[in-house]
């Protein structure tokens, strides 16, 4: 059965929730601020266009957090996360995470290595992506000469993030940070890119966030390469010019797309068909990565 809110949990309780995941704290936590560790729940709930949708996708929450399990693994030479190899209640079992809290930097620090999406619409209009000069010529799906970081300014929940310049982000933060950030981000996504295509698949973009720990440490955090953070292509249809089909939500977009849907509250409901090639995306996504 799909789970689109988190149940009560013996020993936490909820503190903040955002489009997919909930957020809990210790019980004798009085606040987020005050806790040293999270129990975070992905739930199966779905968003698009910034709205998060009534119709849950069954089992999504399960595969987000295995995932993201999974990378931190790949990933644990690389960086810090903040992910806690510790059981989790029953409740939430498979589908949650007990993590350290961190003091998290309000940047989601994207990187590219092809041109699609947003990127896209910004290099045609100005021929660049976030302040990153880019050669002439490229076209959808166009392999980028090398990743770039193309950062955005997080937003309130239900408003679209601001995609800006590294530049903005050393004069938000300061140039070491600016510069860490974008160091880390780029050098995590080609190792995940390689992972990745050893398993016949492309990582054409993804967003990571990171904070400092109680020591100052810069430490990756929240989900990891997922299809809700990344957009990942089956390398046998990739093809230029075109805008492959990825393993994520893309089935969902389309029938919203086409639904004649104003883009206002509330939102159609999703036929059963459209849920069912989303789950079994999201599953194929799980299983060409890890083998589970």
């Amino acid at each position: 059965r799909p789970l689109a809110s988190a149940p009560e949990v013996p020993g936490w309780k909820k503190a903040a929730a955002g489009k997919v995941r909930e957020i809990y704290i210790p019980v004798e936590a009085a606040s987020v601020a005050d806790a040293d560790r999270l129990l975070l729940v992905a739930t199966d709930r779905i968003s698009a266009f910034d709205f998060v949708l009534d119709s849950p996708i069954p089992g999504k929450g399960a595969v987000l957090t295995q995932l993201s399990r999974w990378w931190f693994a790949q990933l644990g030479d690389l960086i810090d996360t903040h992910y806690l190899d510790e059981p989790v209640p029953a409740q939430v079992a498979g589908r949650a995470m007990v993590t350290r809290r961190l003091e998290m930097y309000p940047v989601e620090c994207v990187a590219r290595g092809y041109l699609t999406g947003s990127g896209l619409v910004e290099y045609l209009r100005d021929g660049h992506v976030c302040g990153q000069e880019l050669p002439s010529g490229l076209t959808e799906s166009s392999r980028l000469p090398r990743a770039i970081f193309t950062p955005a300014i997080k937003a309130e929940l239900g408003e679209h993030d601001e995609n800006v310049s590294p530049a903005k982000i050393a004069q938000l933060h300061g140039k070491a940070v600016a510069a860490k950030l974008e160091e880390l981000t780029l050098q995590i996504y080609r190792r995940a890119a390689e992972i990745a295509a050893k398993r016949g698949i492309i990582l054409a973009d993804t967003k990571f966030e990171f904070g400092l720990d109680e020591n100052g440490t810069l430490t990756l955090m929240d989900e990891v390469l997922t299809p809700d953070s990344s957009r990942f292509w089956p390398a046998d249809q990739y093809q230029v010019g075109t805008n492959p089909p990825s393993f994520d939500k893309q089935f969902v977009r389309d029938w919203l797309e086409q639904s004649g849907w104003n883009k206002k509250a509330p939102a159609p409901d999703v036929p059963s068909d459209v849920i069912q090639k989303t789950v079994d995306k999201y599953r194929e996504a799980l299983n060409l990565l890890t083998n589970e």
